[in-house]
């Protein structure tokens, strides 16, 4: 008796703690309603594996800005676009900070331009994307490489389905073909080569990231309630280790590589990719904050998880929407076929005359935004929000994908209409609050135009290339659309489809040149 007695202290001193700072917020603060809290773990019962959807049937009943307990901690959610501009744009200077979401041994780590604090490393840093790796001038000379990525995909499908000749193909998992081609791109452009399953420890390097955000993005007891924190009771923090492990040594082996082939060229690289710019910064004295080993590691890690799922994942929601609407994907084929004919592919200098192919992106990001719950914000001071009281370091909470669907905002929101956005002046890229799966304001996607030419490139090719089919027994009434968890919001089964080649079969063999 005397043990049990004493086990269960800890426990009574977290209930009697959780409920002095409930009240304590509740109290000081005008805070927007939201359910009642529970004592220890507030409202984490509340949020089910599909967070966007649970959060969006909640605000059904306390409105587009209300308050969650994750733990003992208050989250304000924001589920409209008015309150989403008054965030990111009307007072996006207060809220433009992240909150702590790791340390510097963690997959999460605040070195990581997404997810660090607003302040000079991030505005650095930022800046070094951008200029380095993002700008104008580096997507123009990336163009041909992101052209021959793309086609050793189709390639690779083509091939896959055993369709040389047409005649009885197979389906080809499009989940996988699309999902290795952002990773391919990326890697290329910033360290000039693929990922390669060798040096992901006998794993291909998607895989590994899948698992690594499914454990990010899973429940864990000690990342909401502070008294747990210690207690790995799932395991889940021991995985994660185990993994950000494996991609430490991943980037460790990227930088080496780097650094002897910069010591072996005594004047100077004729070509410089992103990793070789980032250690010449790192040896320049002159600059304001001293660019280390881990301050290139974590970008290089930014880069390639933030740039690996999220354009896979929309491509492969728009190939999932037009095997559901065969006329959608007759319209957008015809297209395609009116601007480059059947004796050639599509190069990237077609894509700003494919305005119903942009329409159907454009359709597909706002039903199935990359980021459903884009990356929290923090505000850096007190603030008014329809005159509900934001204490500062408070964590807010955009769900971008019940803006996207507001019927009151959009007609037949929950329906696939790419004739929506034609002739339509609302656009994605942050400007319009309707539909904001970049974000927007200071902490928006820097990567927005470089995801947005391999989405619009990856699927003029697929339909251009290819007549596709449904396998046997599936039909585009019953193909499954149920949401898969994790980190951005991937189908919850592999997309299948079969292709039969649309062009003269010598063009699948085009020796793309980079």
């Amino acid at each position: 008796m005397e043990f049990v007695n004493v086990t269960w202290i800890p426990l009574l001193i977290a209930l009697f703690i959780s409920v002095l700072l409930f009240r304590k917020s509740r109290k000081t603060f005008n805070l927007p309603p939201g359910p009642t809290p529970l004592p220890i773990i507030g409202n984490l019962h509340c949020i089910s594996r599909l967070p966007h959807r649970a959060i969006s049937n909640l605000a059904q009943s306390y409105g587009p800005i209300m308050t969650l307990y994750l733990g003992s901690l208050p989250t304000i959610v924001i589920s409209s676009s008015q309150l989403a501009k008054q965030i990111l744009k009307t007072q996006d200077h207060i809220f433009a900070s992240r909150p702590p979401m790791g340390d510097d041994n963690h997959f999460l780590s605040p070195q990581k331009v997404s997810i660090s604090p607003y302040g000079p490393y991030w505005k650095l840093m930022r800046k070094f994307v951008i200029q380095e790796l993002l700008s104008p001038k580096r997507m123009k000379s990336s163009a041909s490489l992101r052209a021959q990525e793309v086609f050793s995909m189709i390639r690779s499908v083509l091939q896959k389905a055993g369709s040389n000749s047409g005649v009885n193909p197979c389906a080809v998992d499009l989940t996988r073909e699309i999902g290795f081609l952002p990773n391919h791109i990326i890697c290329r452009m910033s360290f000039g080569k693929k990922c390669s399953e060798a040096e992901m420890g006998g794993r291909m390097f998607k895989e590994v990231l899948d698992e690594l955000f499914s454990l990010v993005t899973g429940f864990n007891y000690g990342d909401y309630i502070a008294l747990l924190g210690w207690v790995d009771l799932q395991g889940i923090r021991r995985r994660q280790a185990q993994l950000t492990k494996i991609f430490h040594e991943f980037v460790d082996k990227i930088v080496d590589e780097h650094i002897e082939r910069r010591n072996k060229c005594s004047t100077g690289l004729e070509c410089e990719d992103f990793v070789d710019i980032l250690l010449s910064l790192s040896e320049d004295e002159s600059m304001e904050i001293k660019i280390t080993r881990d301050n290139i590691k974590n970008i290089i890690f930014d880069i390639l998880t933030a740039a690996t799922d999220t354009s896979g994942v929309t491509m492969e929601w728009a190939m999932s929407e037009l095997l559901r609407n065969p006329s959608a994907m007759k319209r957008a084929q015809e297209e395609v076929q009116s601007v480059t004919g059947l004796n050639r592919i599509v190069e990237e200098y077609d894509l700003p005359h494919l305005h119903y192919l942009h329409s159907v992106v454009k359709e597909t990001l706002r039903l199935y935004p990359p980021a459903p719950l884009l990356f929290p914000h923090q505000s850096m001071e007190c603030s008014t929000i329809e005159g509900y009281q934001i204490p500062e370091k408070t964590q807010v909470f955009i769900n971008a994908w019940a803006i996207a669907r507001d019927p009151t905002a959009w007609e037949e929101a929950n329906k696939f209409k790419p004739e929506r956005f034609l002739g339509n002046k609302i656009d994605v890229k942050g400007q319009d609050f309707e539909v904001i799966p970049f974000g927007s304001g200071r902490r928006g996607c820097p990567g927005m135009n470089l995801a947005m030419s391999m989405i619009h490139l990856g699927l003029a090719q697929l339909i251009h290339c290819f007549n596709w089919s449904l396998p046997e027994g599936v039909t585009p009434e019953n193909l499954d659309m149920s949401e898969g968890y994790g980190f951005t919001m991937p189908r919850a089964v592999h997309l299948h489809a079969i292709p039969i080649p649309r062009l003269p079969l010598h063009l699948y063999e085009k020796n793309v040149k980079c």
